[in-house]
């Protein structure tokens, strides 16, 4: 996900060891991708900024490496039921998994929030500065404007008195 710049949108690709492409997306704000790795060795993955080289991007991404253990050690070769300690530890382990799910979209939308507001703080201080010179300029020229009003201009002395 693109937490902060430009448009929110990168292009990303993914590559498996032997090079080929396995997921390829352009100008995407957020995606999931999940894949069951068939080759071993070192995957590829590029996120690109190409199309948008003037804003710099803030991206998030996350990996989950092979399958979750299972929460009994049992578990899986058991024949009997649950007992409703084991099944109330099911329970409350899948509404964890909801949680951490839910506390990472708040971290990523509050994220995003705090760069819109610095940059909305940003934007106001440069505007309270321009608002400031202009004030001094105009009081500046106000004081000016009244002064010669009030100034007497004299005729010059080098004439004939009667």
């Amino acid at each position: 996900q693109v937490i902060t710049g430009g448009h929110y949108d990168v292009d990303c690709f993914v590559e498996d060891p032997n090079g080929r492409t396995i997921y390829k997306e352009t100008k995407k704000q957020y995606d999931s991708f999940p894949h069951r790795t068939e080759v071993q060795g070192v995957y590829t993955f590029c996120f690109s900024n190409e199309f948008s080289t003037f804003s710099h991007k803030t991206v998030y991404f996350d990996f989950q490496v092979g399958d979750e253990p299972p929460i009994l050690p049992d578990m899986s070769n058991r024949v009997t039921a649950l007992t409703q300690m084991e099944s109330a530890c099911v329970t409350i382990h899948e509404a964890l998994k909801t949680v951490i799910d839910s506390q990472t979209h708040y971290r990523l939308r509050e994220a995003q929030d705090r760069s819109r507001a610095e940059d909305l703080n940003g934007r106001v201080s440069y505007w309270s500065v321009g608002e400031t010179f202009i004030l001094f300029v105009v009081s500046i020229g106000q004081v000016m404007l009244l002064k010669s009003f009030f100034t007497e201009k004299r005729p010059g002395s080098g004439g004939a008195s009667t």
